[in-house]
């Protein structure tokens, strides 16, 4: 009797019954029957399982470890054969979602937790990108829904082959340490003295797009971090200034560590939206769509 599933869901029904008598007349056999698979099971495997020199068999240590491995093993058997089940019903295995690195996670963690309720056996795979390396994930097909800013989708105007669909607004603001020159300088900032200071940006994660820079002058230096926090600890560091999202910066502004200041260009919004490919849906993509359809992003 080779190791598989049969052998130890046999094996937990004897340590779940007490004794090979009552697995025995748990599956209507012989217990004589039992004693001979567990037989073949210990010659099969070069072990004993059960110490049967005393009053009552005893697991051995091999034994109990085959048992305690073995109980995972079926756990995991019974969820593939649910989630196989289901998947078969129309549901994805997996459901990949890019974030703009604009929208924090836990602005989409009362969403995950509304999916959750269905008990779908899609998983949610979230990754974040930056500015065309969102669209870029969602075109290339690594992503199957993209969450994050109409104002990176400037070089895919047409939206060939997209759904999209509107989510709200994000507000930027332009902002300095307060030990940064710019935090005197006479307002509104113009574009020229802007381009006299270095900019801190994030940069493009695209791989193949052309990479999209935010709110950077012609001309001007440029000092370019992994993330937005970055971007905003660098500038309260002073290293740099530029636009940061309103409600990233929000505790550095309200304590004093970020200033705002008046530019030329003073009000820079980003729409937000969600986007998908037309045509076949599985149940999971279905679900987010119809859910966002009345969701609105407040940042």
């Amino acid at each position: 009797m080779a190791l598989n599933l049969e052998a130890l869901a046999l094996l937990e029904l004897i340590e779940s019954r007490g004794s090979f008598a009552a697995a025995a007349a748990a599956l209507n056999k012989a217990p004589s029957a039992i004693t001979y698979q567990l037989r073949q099971l210990e010659e099969s495997l070069d072990l004993l399982i059960y110490d049967r020199t005393g009053h009552k068999a005893l697991l051995t240590p091999a034994g109990k470890i085959l048992l305690e491995e073995g109980r995972k093993l079926l756990q995991d058997s019974e969820s593939l054969r649910k989630r196989v089940k289901a998947i078969a019903s129309g549901w994805e295995p997996e459901l990949r979602i890019v974030l703009d690195s604009l929208i924090p996670f836990s602005a989409i963690m009362p969403w995950v937790r509304e999916f959750d309720a269905l008990k779908s056996p899609t998983r949610l795979r979230f990754t974040t990108e930056v500015l065309s390396g969102t669209w870029e994930a969602l075109y290339s097909g690594r992503a199957d829904l993209l969450i994050g800013s109409r104002l990176n989708q400037s070089q895919f105007a047409s939206s060939t082959g997209l759904n999209l669909m509107h989510l709200g607004k994000a507000r930027f603001v332009f902002a300095v340490s307060p030990k940064h020159p710019l935090a005197t300088a006479a307002e509104p900032v113009c574009a020229s003295t802007l381009g006299e200071y270095r900019a801190i940006a994030v940069g493009d994660t695209s791989r193949n797009f052309k990479p999209l820079s935010f709110g950077i002058q012609a001309g001007q230096e440029v000092l370019t971090v992994p993330t937005l926090r970055d971007k905003i600890q660098a500038q309260v560091d002073g290293l740099g200034c530029g636009w940061v999202p309103l409600h990233f910066a929000k505790k550095e502004l309200e304590l004093g560590l970020l200033v705002t200041r008046k530019v030329e260009e003073d009000d820079r919004e980003s729409d937000l939206c969600a986007a998908w490919h037309r045509g076949h849906q599985g149940r999971a993509l279905s679900w987010w769509t119809e859910f966002l359809a009345h969701q609105q992003l407040t940042l």
